[in-house]
């Protein structure tokens, strides 16, 4: 099985922004809490984490070929679970899920880059945020633009929970990590 280290080394080597390297680990952190959560005991914690820290590895040097250049090297590191759900987390090539992780990194993907962006903008960032303040931001189209809002509602659908159930999960699951994403607030 792939490593986090190999992984994390294959991230670094494509990935040098900050930015998308703190949405990488951001979706790293929630793929772990979701296969605890939706996972059930078979759910493989650590494959999950590293699906959520590459599902856009390649995207920063080729945006107009992701997710081909990751699928493609997780393929050749015989890791085909990770690929099909990194393959399916892009929606526009129409693949159906397989798996519960494959609907979970759709789930998780958009929406924790959503959660940081609330977070950006609140004084105490995480500290208190709660679901209802992440729906009323979902439904100013302005804020947080380029997220996806369909995907975030397609992934929580498929996954059968509630949204704000699903939200309060990725908070839950980020909070412990709020420095070291630059999510504590305004100090």
């Amino acid at each position: 099985m792939l490593t986090h280290e190999q992984a994390q080394a294959q991230l670094h080597t494509w990935t040098k922004t900050d930015s998308l390297l703190k949405h990488a680990r951001a979706v790293e952190i929630t793929m772990r809490a979701a296969a605890t959560k939706y996972g059930g005991a078979e759910a493989d914690a650590e494959k999950w984490a590293i699906t959520g820290l590459l599902h856009d590895a390649d995207y920063e040097q080729w945006p107009e070929e992701h997710p081909k250049r990751t699928v493609d090297w997780l393929r050749w590191q015989d890791e085909e679970d990770i690929a099909y759900a990194v393959s399916f987390h892009r929606t526009a090539w129409g693949l159906p899920p397989k798996t519960i992780m494959d609907k979970c990194l759709l789930a998780c993907d958009e929406l924790a880059g959503f959660v940081i962006a609330c977070c950006l903008v609140r004084p105490d960032g995480i500290t208190s945020l709660e679901p209802k303040s992440v729906k009323k931001k979902l439904k100013d189209k302005a804020f947080a633009a380029k997220v996806d809002r369909q995907i975030i509602q397609q992934g929580t659908e498929l996954l059968g929970v509630d949204l704000g159930e699903h939200i309060q999960c990725v908070i839950d699951a980020l909070k412990p990590h709020a420095e070291e994403l630059g999510i504590t607030g305004r100090k």
